[in-house]
C-alpha cells in the first residue's frame, strides 16, 4: 500500500500554485496524497488533480473565530482520515495537525513558507502577535521533521527551536512551450496576495510618475484599502484591479506583462527574509522586474541579474526604478535575456528531486 500524505492549507486549494506543485510530485513519486483546504463563497469548482482534494466549508468568513471554526473542522477530518503522514502548511494549520498526529499515532511534517509570527499583519498586532506567537513555541518543537523555502528562514527556526529543517525551495515547473507575446499595450503586474507588508502605501503614489498602467492581480487583507487610495491619488485609470485568477490563467497572463514588481516592508522579518513565488514567476515568465534588495533576492540577482533591487521601497525610489525599466531599453534587454538562463536554473524539475527524498527517508 502506498504511503498516505494529508496536506492542510487555509486557502482554496485551486489557488495555491505551491501545493499543487508539491502534491502532484509526491503523487506522481508514489505516494498517495490528499490536499485540504477550505471553501469559500465564490469558490469555483475543483480543478480535476492527480491528487485527491477536499475542501472544508466554514459559516464565519473572517476573523479569529473563521480559524477556530476551520481547525476544528479540520481537526475532525484528520481523526477520521486514513493517513501515514500529516503536513501541516503553515502556522495557521499546525494544531489541529499536531492533535491529530499525536492522538493517531502518525508522523508530521512541518511545511514553513514563511516566519508566519513575524509577518506585518501579525506582528503590527501585539494581542494576535502574542496568541501566533504561543501557538508556534508550543508546536514547532513537536514537528522535528520539517523544511522551508530558504536558508535564513531555516536558520531562524534553528536558533529558536533547535528545527533542523530542510530547504525546498517554492520553484514553478520549467515549461519549454512558446511565450506568448507581449501585450501591444505595455503594463506592470503586480500577482499575488494584495496584503499588509506589500508596499501598496508606495507603490500606488509612485505610479503618477511613472508613463506605464500597473495591473494587480490576486486579492487579501489590504485589498480595499489599496482600491482607496487608488481614488484618492486619482490613479483610476492608471491602477487597475484584475482580481484572483487561477494559476493556469496566470501563466498566460504574465509573459506578457512588460514587468513584474516583487516589494515587501522591510519591517517585517517574514518580508525581509522572504522568497517570494511571484519572484520566480516572473523570471520563468521572461520579464524583468523591480524587486526589493533584501538578502535571499540579492543572493540570486547576484548570480542572474534578472531584476532592477531597491534597498528602500518608497515612493521616490519605486518610481525612479521603474522609470528605468521603461527607459533603460539596454538594460531591459539584458535583464529579459538572464531570466530565460535564470529559469534553466531555478525551476522545479530540479527542487522536486529534494522533496521527493524528504519524503522517502520518513
Amino acid at each position: 500500500m502506498s504511503t498516505r500524505i494529508v496536506f492542510t492549507v487555509t486557502n482554496d486549494c485551486n489557488f495555491d500554485q505551491r501545493m499543487i506543485r508539491i502534491a502532484g510530485t509526491l503523487q506522481k513519486a508514489g505516494f498517495e496524497v490528499l490536499l485540504i483546504g477550505r471553501s469559500f463563497a465564490n469558490s469555483p469548482a475543483l480543478l480535476p488533480q492527480a491528487f485527491r482534494q477536499k475542501r472544508i466549508a466554514c459559516r464565519i468568513r473572517t476573523g479569529k473565530w473563521a480559524y477556530f471554526e476551520f481547525n476544528l473542522k479540520l481537526f475532525f477530518v484528520l481523526l477520521f482520515t486514513k493517513v501515514d503522514i500529516i503536513g501541516a502548511i503553515d502556522l495557521d494549520t499546525i494544531l489541529p495537525c499536531y492533535v491529530a498526529s499525536a492522538l493517531k499515532g502518525t508522523k508530521r511534517v512541518y511545511d514553513a513558507h514563511e516566519l508566519f509570527c513575524e509577518m506585518k499583519e501579525v506582528v503590527s498586532r501585539p494581542s494576535i502577535y502574542a496568541i501566533w506567537k504561543r501557538i508556534e513555541r508550543f508546536s514547532v518543537p513537536k514537528f522535528k521533521k520539517g523544511y522551508t523555502v530558504n536558508q535564513y528562514i531555516a536558520r531562524s527556526f534553528h536558533e529558536m527551536y533547535g528545527s533542523n529543517y530542510e530547504v525546498i525551495r517554492n520553484l514553478p515547473v520549467l515549461k519549454e512551450d512558446q511565450m506568448p507575446y507581449p501585450s501591444p499595450e505595455p503594463f506592470l503586474l503586480y500577482q499575488g496576495a494584495v496584503n499588509e507588508g506589500r508596499c501598496f502605501e508606495t507603490l500606488i503614489p509612485a505610479m503618477k510618475e511613472v508613463n506605464m498602467p500597473l495591473h494587480i492581480y490576486g486579492d487579501g487583507n489590504y485589498l480595499e484599502q489599496a482600491k482607496a487610495l487608488v481614488i484618492k491619488e486619482g490613479l483610476e485609470h492608471k491602477v487597475i484591479f484584475k482580481g484572483k485568477r487561477l494559476p493556469e490563467e496566470l501563466r498566460i497572463i504574465t509573459p506578457t506583462a512588460y514587468a513584474g514588481i516583487t516589494l515587501f516592508d522591510k519591517d517585517s522579518k517574514s518580508n525581509y527574509w522572504s522568497l517570494a513565488n511571484r519572484f520566480f514567476d516572473y523570471i520563468h515568465a521572461e520579464i524583468p522586474q523591480l524587486c526589493v534588495d533584501y538578502p535571499v533576492y540579492r543572493e540570486i540577482n547576484n548570480s542572474s541579474k534578472i531584476a532592477v533591487l531597491i534597498g528602500n521601497p518608497d515612493k521616490e525610489s519605486i518610481a525612479a526604478a521603474l522609470n528605468e525599466l521603461i527607459q533603460n531599453t539596454e538594460l531591459y534587454r539584458s535583464l529579459k535575456s538572464a531570466t530565460i538562463e535564470a529559469k534553466q536554473q531555478y525551476n522545479w524539475q530540479e527542487e522536486e528531486k529534494r522533496l521527493v527524498q524528504f519524503y522517502q527517508t520518513l
